[in-house]
């Protein structure tokens, strides 16, 4: 099948099938999956143009509701923590796509950016989980005393529609306000700066709209590494504020389109489309199997994948 934006042949089946067993597992950290689909498209498909950020982004759009429904139904969505990030990122994402057109339509160059980005995050989830055995007690004995809760069974059971449905511990916010956002989960207690958060996520705006991903996949290590957050409770979080910077990015790219009438810009809606199909499937699915992944594996998983992509990245520029 020819998609003429991307300009590229592939079967119909293999953009959801990818996107469907990428998400799955990255869902389950609060990532969408596109920082992974990007180099997926370039790569093995051949799709280099500028446009493949906006196509990526588009995915976002198309894939990432399912996932934030499952977490909402689950009481582990924190909406303050979601305004946050959204309100820093958008205005971000617009310069990051400004950058993108302008600055690095080089597929060489775009590659060793997207490395460097990658491969610091990666190397901080590694810190994190090597190096830090002794910080963060309230977040691993949250999300120790959650994980014992799912493996032993000791649930409370509520009825929906006449169907049995776990009920695990919901997100309480106990303070939000211009100077800390702050909640509790499973007896802790967490609290997060305000405009540290919204200071970071204004810079994850910035690279996420050059990289195409909408800043998800970077965020929500941060959240983790620095801000000492449990993994269960900003996965909704990260993939929210990713969904809602995605439109601003595609809204962008669309209207950018039209100046740049020899570089392909816009999204490739169809190719864009089939992605995301897969992906709402892998979210939903990754969203609902994460209360019984250990916290720590998402993390190393998060890590490994993370590596690797960067890895062969620098590879790819250096060996050309």
């Amino acid at each position: 099948m020819l998609f003429q934006t991307a300009g590229i042949e592939v079967s119909p089946w293999i953009p959801p099938l990818v996107a469907f067993g990428i998400s799955f597992f990255t869902s389950m950290g609060g990532v969408s999956g596109a920082f992974l689909l990007l180099p997926f498209q370039m790569s093995f498909l051949g799709y280099t143009n500028p446009s493949v950020s906006a196509t990526n982004q588009l995915f976002n759009i198309v894939a990432i509701p399912s996932g934030v429904y499952r977490y909402w139904r689950e009481g582990r969505m924190v909406w303050p923590l979601t305004w946050i990030v959204v309100a820093g990122t958008l205005p971000g994402v617009f310069i990051g796509a400004f950058v993108r057109i302008s600055y690095l339509p080089d597929p060489k160059n775009f590659k060793l950016f997207a490395a460097a980005v990658l491969l610091y995050i990666g190397l901080k989830l590694v810190i994190d989980l090597l190096g830090r055995k002794g910080g963060g007690k309230d977040k691993g004995s949250a999300e120790k005393r959650f994980q014992e809760l799912v493996r032993d069974y000791r649930r409370k059971a509520c009825t929906t529609t006449g169907t049995q449905q776990e009920c695990l511990p919901a997100v309480t916010v106990t303070r939000f306000d211009l100077k800390h956002l702050g909640y509790t989960f499973y007896g802790e207690q967490f609290s997060v700066p305000f405009w540290g958060i919204f200071a970071l996520s204004f810079i994850v705006g910035i690279v996420g709209g050059i990289y195409g991903i909408g800043g998800g996949a970077i965020i929500a290590p941060f959240f983790v590494t620095f801000f000492r957050l449990p993994v269960y409770t900003v996965a909704g979080a990260a993939l929210m504020g990713t969904f809602v910077t995605s439109i601003a990015g595609v809204i962008f790219y669309q209207a950018m389109a039209p100046f740049y009438p020899d570089m392909s810009v816009a999204p490739d809606w169809l190719l864009g489309i089939l992605f995301g199909a897969g992906g709402m499937a892998g979210m939903y699915l990754g969203a609902r199997c994460q209360k019984y992944i250990p916290a720590k594996a998402i993390k190393w998983m998060l890590a490994g994948i993370i590596i690797f992509t960067a890895t062969k990245y620098i590879l790819e520029f250096f060996g050309r």
